[in-house]
């Protein structure tokens, strides 16, 4: 990467994790994928129960392959062979994890994060329920305030993700968002967290590169 984008990158990461610890949120910079599995290790021991939202940063990051080394208890969602009914279990459950792995579909500079999920199975862990949430954000998804996470949801992430789900919506089509009435349709639950009551639950390690959508 060019250093002066780079710096310029630094620059966006140290004025959204300002913000984020101004609103109870613990916030780190990852230089590279070394430091972000020890800053993971240093907020989750091993043998605690942790499980994921859909994300593809967790993939492209190689937590999915942390979480998996066998020394947590790992409630995996991506295991071979589950069922219906063995998934929305895994759900369930994570509600009581120690701790949830996730990404966001934005965080502005302002120290707020931004998802918009399906389900809602993400967004609702993300919100209550487990002890620690830790979300691993590429540099790409720091936006400057709401409206730009709004706009980056509908014609980045939103398109993107229906696009790689094979979902049959307008949007996987064109590029980009027409709010549909598609029974497909997976940009259904929106979340805007502004603060944490519960100071240093939510942490959030940003990464100096492009990940996920």
């Amino acid at each position: 990467m060019n250093e002066n984008i780079n710096w310029i990158n630094e620059q966006k990461i140290e004025r959204a994790i300002n913000n984020l610890q101004k609103n109870n949120m613990k916030a780190y910079y990852a230089k590279d994928n070394d430091e972000l599995i020890n800053i993971i290790k240093s907020i989750v021991k091993e043998g605690e129960t942790v499980s994921v939202g859909g994300s593809i940063s967790l993939f492209e990051t190689k937590v999915i392959d942390l979480l998996r080394n066998g020394k947590y208890n790992f409630l995996d969602r991506y295991k071979e062979n589950l069922t219906p009914a063995d998934i929305k279990e895994i759900y369930r459950k994570s509600f009581s994890a120690d701790a949830y792995f996730a990404s966001a579909n934005a965080v502005t500079e302002e120290g707020e994060i931004f998802n918009v999920d399906g389900n809602g199975n993400r967004v609702a862990a993300i919100l209550y329920g487990p002890d620690k949430v830790v979300l691993v954000v590429g540099v790409n998804k720091i936006v400057k305030n709401i409206d730009e996470a709004i706009k980056r949801n509908k014609c980045i992430s939103g398109p993107a993700n229906a696009k790689r789900l094979n979902m049959s919506t307008p949007c996987a089509k064109v590029g980009y968002c027409m709010d549909c009435k598609s029974d497909d349709r997976i940009c259904c639950e929106y979340t805007l967290i502004k603060r944490q009551r519960t100071a240093n639950r939510i942490h959030v390690i940003f990464v100096n590169d492009s990940l996920g959508f």
